[in-house]
């Protein structure tokens, strides 16, 4: 036998169904033995597993026994040359397995290895490659030292900054999504350290191997989707104190000596890292509003300071009684304006901020009127105040959408590319306008053929993905799995990079699954 694969699954059956799909798709060619173990799931992974892939090795645990021993439970009895610890949230190429096979017989030196993982919108998860969490590395990432310096080798060590996403390197630690091992290099350095719940384990195990001398490798020419990325979780805090307990369970383990303060200080980021968690939820729903206020306040002092010197009075005066109120008029009204415009909503248009701008000056025009003329503004400031932030807040936004912090909506509907054959086309494409009135519906060949007939179904061909997603503003791609080869997809998706884009999958001829949405199709 030379492989087994281990699937510890929890209440994801859409997501294990479709990696199972990929699973055997890519072993067709090898000998091979899959494990799915379930943690006890309250949906009906266990019946699908049964009903659907009954040549399966499943365990079913009557409860939660977390990620280490469960996947130990299918590593003592599988009998591969290799081991892989896969995800159920991902998905693999059709010669995954082939290329990792070649790469570890090439290299007996190997004891694992870990590929280059993207998300659901494409883009590279920064865990496919890790060092080692020494405390120096971890202090470095806990208090953001490495995003600091994100290609520093001294504060980049932990995602391995410095090494370039698309080179083959030796690296320290694999990733617990899709960690392929030597099953003689296990029964050596032993099984998962079940002290580990969730999260740290594969630290572990992986730095066990690299003190008995086999090397961990990154082989990036092997790409995978990770649906749930350590990206996505960030926010979350139970995430921020499962993960750093983790750390500390770790560093007690292998650092001994160094365990007690490290603890100490790692208690402490906890708790920070816990309140900017909080913090960064709050402060990001309301951005756009505190950077509007930003911009109106940086206007009205540089005008204040601007006036005498253009011919006429200045008219803000705090020391008098109206002027604080002058300033909150100017506020308030523009950011009323704004946000009844829909300038803050999640879809974010120029039109509505320009209309909400527009708006904003009718209100202070009026809000003005109520003043005595003493404390008034004189038209000419307030068509100066109007004229900068005019020019002010639509600008900062298409900054912000050039930089790729936010996402102008520069269509008024939802366009979306339909990628396979033209039955599969039609069939998802009628279901969509039957649910979605706004939906522009563009068709993409599931290949690089197209002849005379085909350019009036088709926008282009697949390997025009990338290209088309710019040109016409693409929100959400689907492919038909039925189709494309999963390598062909995962090709386009990570050559597409977009955050912006939803990439879905079907998973059978009813059922279509994305990062975030699993949707049904009758």
């Amino acid at each position: 036998m030379k492989l087994s694969i281990i699937i510890v699954n929890y209440n994801v059956m859409h997501f294990l169904e479709q990696c199972i799909v990929s699973v055997n798709k890519a072993t067709v060619n090898i000998s091979s033995e899959i494990f799915v173990v379930d943690n006890n799931s309250p949906d009906e992974s266990v019946e699908m597993v049964k009903n659907k892939f009954p040549d399966i090795t499943l365990i079913h645990n009557t409860e939660n026994v977390g990620f280490s021993k469960a996947n130990n439970q299918a590593i003592e009895i599988s009998k591969g040359e290799y081991v892989l610890l896969l995800n159920p949230d991902t998905v693999v190429e059709e010669d995954t397995f082939e290329n990792c096979i070649k790469f570890m017989d090439a290299n007996p030196n190997g004891g694992g290895l870990g590929v280059k993982m993207i998300d659901g919108n494409g883009k590279f998860l920064p865990e496919s490659k890790r060092g080692l969490p020494t405390p120096a590395v971890s202090f470095y990432k806990i208090f953001g030292l490495s995003k600091i310096f994100p290609k520093s080798e001294t504060f980049a060590k932990y995602h391995l900054g410095y090494l370039e996403e698309d080179e083959t390197n030796e690296i320290e630690v694999l990733s617990g999504a899709f960690m392929w091992m030597r099953k003689s290099v296990l029964d050596e350095v032993g099984y998962l350290d079940e002290d580990f719940f969730m999260y740290g384990e594969d630290i572990d195990l992986s730095y066990r191997i690299t003190q008995a001398g086999h090397k961990n490798y990154y082989l990036p020419s092997v790409k995978i989707i990770h649906y749930k990325g350590e990206s996505t979780k960030k926010g979350n805090i139970n995430y921020v104190f499962v993960f750093y307990n983790a750390m500390i369970i770790f560093s007690k383990k292998h650092f001994a000596k160094k365990a007690k303060t490290f603890s100490f200080f790692i208690n402490i980021a906890i708790y920070i890292r816990a309140f900017l968690a909080i913090l960064f939820r709050f402060t990001s729903k309301i951005k756009l509003l505190l950077i509007d206020i930003s911009l109106i306040a940086i206007s009205l002092g540089s005008l204040n300071y601007l006036k005498p010197y253009v011919g006429f009075p200045n008219r803000i005066e705090l020391t008098t009684n109206f002027g604080i109120l002058n300033i909150v008029v100017v506020f308030g009204a523009f950011l009323i304006g704004i946000f009844f415009s829909g300038g803050y909503s999640r879809s974010i248009s120029l039109k509505k901020t320009i209309l909400g701008v527009a708006i904003g000056s009718c209100l202070l025009f009026s809000f003005n009127l109520g003043f005595p003329e003493s404390s008034s503004f004189s038209n000419k400031y307030l068509l100066s105040i109007i004229g900068v932030i005019l020019i002010l807040i639509p600008v900062n936004r298409l900054f912000l959408d050039y930089f790729d912090r936010i996402k102008l909506r520069r269509e008024k509907i939802k366009t979306t590319i339909i990628a396979g054959s033209n039955d599969f086309i039609e069939k998802i494409k009628k279901d969509i306008q039957q649910g979605q009135s706004k939906v522009k519906i563009l068709a993409l060949k599931e290949n690089n053929i197209i002849n005379n007939a085909d350019s009036k179904k088709y926008i282009g061909k697949l390997y025009q993905l990338p290209d088309l997603i710019s040109i016409y503003n693409i929100n959400e791609v689907i492919f038909s799995s039925k189709d494309i080869n999963y390598k062909d997809m995962i090709t386009e998706m990570n050559l597409s990079k977009n955050k912006h884009v939803d990439y879905k999958i079907s998973l059978n001829s009813d059922m279509i699954i994305g990062s975030q949405t699993i949707e049904n199709y009758n």
